[in-house]
Parts: structure tokens; sequence; C-alpha cells
């Protein structure tokens, strides 16, 4: 072989060698094209599904003709939807929520103990008001544990065992104060007692609560980072638990969904008048992934079904949507 031909055989292999690398690049490339459409398509369906949903919430709430806060928030994944996020909507009985993750910071701190008695004068029961402790103790003084107190006021929403909290806690400004400034979340206020809001119902408007606040203050909740294991989960179980209204956020949801929430509700005036009708807590979807949700029906005509039924539809949606997979 001469030295020509050598040289035309590298000359060859060298050759091909770079049509082959040109070839994986191409491969290579393409791959990225197709990844990339892909990715785009599966990105601009996500946001169509999204959009879809909230129109079809915003489609509930214009039906509804009230003024109504929405909020949706993946616990343990990435996504949430707000309507009417920012605006301020009168809390009532949600309030015993904040309230008791204020007495239970306050266990944690050694300030208090769940075993410790509370002693409530008969004086200070309040009869003409919703109170399963009036019911479960007629006409007498009560002395309860702190655990059982706290059962009643976020289980069974009872409007005195609320009052007793805030008596023990100093009053309702030290409440607000500790979900300011120990939790961090500003988007709510905390003023008035249960009684006053009975001795003048628009005092209920004084409590109020942006959807975003709220959701902010569950997760900050279910993360553990506001109170300490044991806390978090007695609290959550009396949330599981309670005995509020199930016609709201499990009212469409399959019988063994598992719902952790805070119901709050001013009932309907004698002109027809409903100012609160809500919910707040926390989903367990069917893959075991956690949904926040907040869902306020304030301002509207109409019975406290009418607020449940806009409550009920919304969970469910959010349920559909999240439990795909999204």
């Amino acid at each position: 072989m001469t030295t020509d031909d050598c040289g035309s055989l590298r000359h060859r292999a060298v050759s091909t060698h770079k049509i082959s690398a040109m070839k994986s690049s191409v491969r290579f490339l393409f791959c990225l094209l197709v990844a990339s459409v892909m990715l785009s398509s599966t990105v601009c369906a996500q946001r169509r599904d999204k959009g879809s949903l909230r129109a079809r919430i915003n489609a509930i709430i214009k039906a509804s003709d009230a003024k109504v806060g929405v909020g949706l928030m993946g616990i343990d994944f990435n996504d949430s939807l707000l309507v009417n996020g920012s605006a301020r909507f009168p809390m009532q009985s949600v309030y015993k929520f904040p309230l008791a993750l204020a007495v239970l910071h306050a266990v944690d701190q050694g300030t208090f103990s769940l075993a410790q008695q509370i002693h409530i004068p008969k004086s200070e029961l309040d009869t003409n008001t919703w109170s399963p402790l009036v019911v479960d103790y007629p006409a007498q003084d009560i002395n309860i544990s702190l655990a059982e107190l706290i059962r009643y006021t976020v289980g069974k929403s009872d409007n005195n065992g609320c009052d007793a909290l805030f008596r023990l806690m100093g009053g309702t400004a030290a409440v607000e104060t500790y979900i300011h400034n120990k939790a961090g979340v500003r988007g709510i206020a905390i003023a008035a007692t249960e009684r006053q809001m009975h001795s003048d119902p628009n005092t209920m408007y004084t409590n109020w609560c942006q959807p975003v606040a709220m959701l902010q203050l569950l997760k900050l909740f279910y993360d553990g980072r506001l109170l300490s294991k044991s806390s978090t989960e007695f609290l959550m179980d009396c949330m599981t638990r309670t005995e509020n209204p199930s016609d709201r956020i499990k009212g469409l949801l399959p019988a063994t969904a598992i719902v952790a929430h805070k119901t709050g509700t001013s009932g309907t005036d004698k002109k027809g008048f409903n100012g609160a009708t809500n919910d707040v807590g926390i989903i367990t979807l069917a893959d075991g992934r956690h949904l926040a949700i907040v869902v306020y029906v304030s301002d509207y005509k109409g019975d406290v079904k009418k607020g449940e039924r806009v409550i009920a539809q919304i969970s469910r949606l959010a349920w559909d949507y999240y439990g795909s997979g999204h």
C-alpha cells in the first residue's frame, strides 16, 4: 500500500467519523425538540385545565349571587388557585381554628396543659347561643379539662367554649398577636368574641380573613411549623372528628374522603340575609396527597343550605381536578 493509499484511508475514516457524529447530533437535537414540544403541550394542557377549573368555579359563584372567596393549595405538592384571594371575608366560627392554634402553642410553651381543669361559672354561660356544653352540663358550673374544652370548641363549634378559651388566653388581641407575630400570617383579624357577635351581628365583620392567609395558616399547621408533633396531631384529630356540618367541603365528596376542617356560620336573619357560610380545611386526596381548601360564602340572600351547596360544588370540582393527578 502506498503512502497515498494510507492517507486516503485515514481521510475516509475521519470523514466517516464526522458523518456519524453529525448524525448523532441531529438525533439528539431531534429528541430534544420532540421532548420540548411534548413538555410545551403538557404545560399548555395543564393551563387549559386550570383555566377550565377557574371558569367552572366562577360560574358557580356567579349563579350564587354571593360574595365568594376560594383558595386551593397543594400542601405536599406544588399547585394553587385563588379566586378573590385577597378579599376580606367574615370568618364566624372558622376563627376557632386559629384560636385553638394559639391555645395549643401556649400548651407547648408550658403555660397550660391539656390535662388542667378549666372552671366555667354558670354566670358566664350564654344559654341563648350554640353550645353543646350547656346541653351536656345543664344549669351548673362546668369543670372540664382543657383538652375537652378544645374538642367542644373545635369539634362541636361550641360558642361558650370559644369564649372560655379567649378568657384563658387574655382576650382576642392575644390570639391575633400570636397569628400575626408567631405564625407570621397577617391577612387575618380577630377582634370580637362569640358573645359580642351574638349581641351585634355586624361585629362579625371585625373577625375577617383573606382566603390566601387561611391557606398559609393551614399549610404551616399541617407542616408542623406552628405546634409540637403531639399538639399538631391532637388538633388534626379534633378537626377530622368534627361534628360540624358535613354538607360543605364533604358534601359531594366520596363518603370515605378524609377531611379535617372548621366551619363558620352566621345564619340567616329575618330579612333573609346571610352574612357567612364558610368551611376551611385539609382534604386527603385519593392518592394520599393533601389539599388545603378555603371557601367563604358571604353577604347573600338565602338560607344556609344555599351557601353549603356552593361550598360542596366547589370542593367537588377541586377533588376531581387534583384527584386526577394535577
